[in-house]
């Protein structure tokens, strides 16, 4: 899974906002606060979310908007996957993940894998 820069995350995070899809001049105006990029740096950097697959376009008249392809929640999702795969030892990865979150996160994730079936491809 492609990693995302700081302004793309950005760029990400007002596409994750807006349920509708978003014209390159709202993403600059919703980024000014923060960054103040140009309308250039932010075409480029949707290029590049389009080619990673993070985001797809749609002509709208002269100009394009723009839809993100997954939700937050799926990319994080992608991402702690991703990161386990990159070692041999998964329970060790998976015991220092659980003794680091909250015991409302520990309820949850018992409370998610009471209710989920296994997956007979990760077995």
């Amino acid at each position: 899974m492609a990693r995302l820069g700081e302004l793309e995350r950005a760029v990400m995070d007002v596409l994750w906002n807006t349920p509708d899809p978003v014209a390159a001049t709202r993403i600059v105006e919703e980024l000014a606060r923060e960054h103040s990029p140009a309308i250039t740096t932010i075409l480029t950097v949707l290029d590049r979310l389009g080619r990673k697959g993070f985001v797809t376009r749609e002509r709208h008249g002269r100009a394009y908007r723009y839809c993100a392809t997954t939700s937050r929640a799926e990319l994080i999702a992608g991402t702690m996957l991703e990161a386990l795969g990159t070692t041999s030892d998964r329970r060790s990865a998976l015991v220092h993940f659980a003794g680091s979150v909250s015991q409302e996160e520990k309820a949850l994730l018992r409370e998610l894998l009471e209710d989920t079936p296994a997956n007979p491809s990760n077995a």
